[in-house]
């Protein structure tokens, strides 16, 4: 590979100079530069498509010097008249012939003129310029009668294609980048996978059917193996099972590596997150849990890069049998057979033909799923409100704080008998459940291209959730499945009768290495720029996919500032956190600004950043902020298992983090307590019962509109909170608040009415409700837009009615 170069095109010198111009200079020009024109893209299908050059982002280009150098152009022949200059440089950018020529040296209409205004500016504004172009633009302007015995505008294209290659060098280099960016043969990344002869297995079947339980028999009896799963809780099950079964496993996360021998030698068994699966290390058997979440639009290259990657004499892959057909097609590509061996579910699971309509009718070992905190938080003070206990599940809590809320749920002897969640138990967790009852079917997703969207659920979400019911071998050996409201229930039969969608793709990842081929090519890029113009360019068959990268993205915009190398910038932009939070993020950037400096993160300057030690929280605001220290303590560790020098207490970290996991556990079990103090601080006597995902936004413009938003006021909030220093901080922080106060009040104007009408007794949870259930009748017949004005007067009708 060669780096992208940028070549001094020289003319002869004056004495003996025979002039080319008009069509016969363009005519001669043509051959010399189309040699590094570069041609379009190559789709999956061999269909051609251009790149998109709105990602070329122009590198600066100063004008030369302030007057004092010596201007040989000016010696040899006179000064230029820049008005004369700038008048055949207009005339210039309008020649048909040139934008052709430009058109076929990659300069599109875009580029072109951004190229020309850089290249007028670069004359006008220069003191001087090339002898060589000095010369050309003299006899241009003294050329006058347009007799073409000296000069001719087109004789200035090889200038003004030298200029446009400096400032977009990625024109020079584009079948360089290219071979980069060529993702359609992933097979062959992995060299050592092919050089062995692999046996797949693939273990389909739906929840609760011992599929992966046939797979782990197999990798306890191997003499060495590694089990690939989506979670660490389910990686730390199967490193447990092994040790006690007395197969010495070690368990790898990104944020922990836990020995199973005491003087930390590497046993032949490994449990790990999928991410941090070895492809280079041979074993015996390979397990690949959950492998439908290949098609997931974020992490599913992990799943790619395992099933393709892993040397190992037997991959077992479990999971559902729509990922059937794209496993084979893929194997087919290495020239590997796939065995598929198809399971049953073990209990019965019973769609029930009522809904629990009332908290009232809650029965022994009931789970609620919710798809936002707020359903969640209110839900479960309903509950105590009626005198029953509840556990509370969700994402963001803690591993050790899920395991202990898991653990009270099903403990014989503990009152708690409810269990109110996300669809965070949908994997990772051995629950005893009588009945799934789905308090809503609306989830808010984010699709391939980032974009969230507010839909149903899907058959497979569903049948994954539900599947947790009437788990084998637990004290409830027939599952229940229902909804809250009477109106989901139909909904949610629709969906568990249709076909789960078969996995059609598999994702793919840009690697480090790649990124640093494209800023060999691309040295003043940003680290942004070089992954947007590599998905740009990337070229991919059907079977594949290029994952979201706004997350990356995000990350690499919000830490360009800060003086990294690239392969150090990259880690740091993978690091795993929820842009969401803003003191996570704010921890990052003085994380990698420290490291910038060469100063180690140390324990002390850890505690001073998160203010520990750290008190039980008195309300859900501090609950909230002590996952988010939960979640800066993960990203230390993570941290530290890649920059050991620079993050070096990492023993220290985990112990307190420990500690924090007990408290937050002590939060947790006290959470309606919580939810009444923030209530009573907010407006005393009014519950929060807007749902913070519903509906925010129907469409996926609108919900692309907000998560702009949301994006571009977290990295204003970060840039105001962590690089303004003192008094200047404080004020540019209270306009901000007050300003994006104002900016939300105006687009989530429904969650603010909603609790006016509540306030002033106009509007019910029940109404609410009915609320909800209309708009995803509209929501099913396709009903996006507003309704009629007889369906508006109807509705006000309706609701004069209830006000009275």
């Amino acid at each position: 590979m060669r780096r992208c170069a940028w070549p001094l095109l020289r003319l002869p010198t004056r004495a003996g100079l025979v002039l080319r111009h008009g069509e016969a200079a363009a005519a001669r020009l043509r051959p010399a530069v189309a040699a590094s024109s570069f041609s379009s893209s190559v789709c999956g299908d061999g269909s051609s498509r251009a790149p998109d050059t709105s990602l070329f982002v122009p590198v600066p280009l100063k004008p030369v010097g302030d007057g004092t150098e010596e201007d040989v152009g000016a010696e040899l022949t006179r000064p230029l008249d820049k008005g004369e200059v700038l008048k055949n440089l207009n005339k210039f950018y309008k020649r048909k012939e040139i934008q052709r020529l430009g058109a076929e040296n990659g300069l599109d209409a875009r580029l072109f003129h951004q190229a020309f205004i850089s290249f007028r500016k670069y004359i006008m504004e220069s003191s001087s310029v090339s002898a060589d172009l000095h010369i050309i633009l003299n006899d241009i302007c003294c050329d006058a009668g347009n007799i073409c015995l000296l000069g001719h505008v087109d004789d200035l294209f090889p200038f003004f294609l030298r200029h446009a290659k400096q400032i977009f060098p990625m024109l020079d280099c584009m079948d360089d980048l290219r071979k980069i960016s060529d993702l359609r043969l992933p097979p062959n990344w992995y060299p050592d996978a092919r050089a062995v002869q692999r046996k797949i297995i693939f273990h389909a079947g739906p929840t609760n059917s011992g599929k992966t339980y046939h797979a782990i028999q197999r990798f306890l009896s191997a003499k060495s193996g590694i089990y690939c799963g989506p979670l660490k809780l389910l990686a730390h099950e199967i490193f447990q099972k092994s040790n006690n079964a007395n197969v010495p496993c070690d368990l790898v996360t990104g944020e922990e590596r836990v020995y199973a021998n005491e003087d930390a030698r590497q046993a032949p068994h490994i449990a790990c997150t999928i991410e941090m699966c070895s492809t280079n290390t041979p074993y015996e058997v390979a397990v690949i849990d959950e492998i439908q979440m290949i098609r997931d639009p974020a992490r599913g290259w992990a799943w790619t890069r395992a099933l393709l990657g892993l040397c190992a004499e037997e991959i077992h892959v479990c999971g559902e049998a729509a990922a059937i057909d794209l496993v084979t097609e893929l194997m087919y590509t290495t020239g590997e057979e796939v065995e598929v061996r198809n399971y049953e579910r073990l209990t019965s699971l019973t769609v029930l033909d009522y809904a629990l309509e009332s908290l009232d009718n809650l029965r022994p070992g009931d789970c609620i799923v919710c798809f936002s905190k707020n359903d969640i938080y209110s839900i479960s003070r309903q509950i105590e409100a009626r005198g029953l206990e509840c556990a509370v599940i969700y994402g963001s809590l803690p591993p050790g704080t899920k395991l202990e809320q898991a653990k009270k749920f099903n403990d014989p002897d503990d009152p708690c008998k409810i269990l109110v969640a996300t669809d965070a138990i949908g994997m990772g967790l051995n629950l005893c459940i009588r009945r799934i009852i789905f308090n809503s079917i609306v989830k808010p997703t984010i699709n391939e291209k980032g974009e969230k969207e507010i839909d149903s659920i899907t058959t497979s979400q569903a049948l994954q959730i539900a599947g947790r019911a009437g788990r084998y071998g637990s004290s409830f050996k027939q599952g229940e499945v229902t909804t809250m409201h009477r109106d989901d229930l139909i909904q949610l039969k629709e969906i568990l009768n249709e076909p789960v969608r078969p996995v059609k793709a598999a994702g793919l990842h840009p690697t480090p290495e790649q990124i640093e081929m494209f800023a060999y090519h691309l040295p003043d890029a940003t680290l942004s720029n070089l992954i947007d113009i590599f998905v740009s360019l990337s070229q991919v068959d059907g079977l594949y996919f290029v994952c979201n990268i706004d997350d990356f993205k995000f990350l690499a915009d919000m830490i360009q500032h800060i003086p990294l190398n690239l392969r150090s910038r990259y880690v740091f932009c993978t690091a795993p956190l929820n842009r969401k939070e803003p003191f996570v993020c704010t921890t990052l950037l003085k994380f990698a600004r420290q490291f910038s400096r060469n100063e180690p993160l140390t324990f002390d300057w850890l505690c001073q950043h998160t203010k520990w030690p750290l008190a039980a929280p008195k309300n859900i605001k501090e609950l909230v902020h002590l996952e988010a220290v939960h979640d800066v303590f993960d990203l230390y560790l993570w941290l530290s298992y890649r920059f050991m020098d620079m993050f070096p207490d990492a023993v220290l970290v985990r112990d307190i983090q420990k500690k924090l996991d007990d408290i937050i556990q002590v939060g947790v079990s006290n959470i309606t307590k919580l939810i009444r103090a923030s209530q009573s601080a907010a407006a005393p006597g009014i519950a929060e019962v807007v749902s913070e995902d519903f509906p925010l936004s129907r469409t996926k413009r609108d919900t692309r509109a907000v998560s702009d938003r949301h994006s571009a006021r977290s990295t204003e909030a970060l840039s105001i909170a962590v690089d303004v220093p003192g008094e200047r901080r404080a004020k540019n922080l209270k306009a901000y608040r007050s300003s994006t106060r104002q900016e939300e009040l105006k687009s989530y104007g429904r969650g603010s009415l909603a609790n006016r009408l509540l306030r002033e007794g106009l509007l019910t949870q029940e109404m609410l409700r009915q609320l909800e259930s209309e708009w995803q009748d509209q929501h099913r017949n396709g009903r996006y837009g507003l309704g009629s004005k007889r369906d508006d007067q109807d509705s006000s009708k309706e609701m004069e009615k209830k006000k009275k």
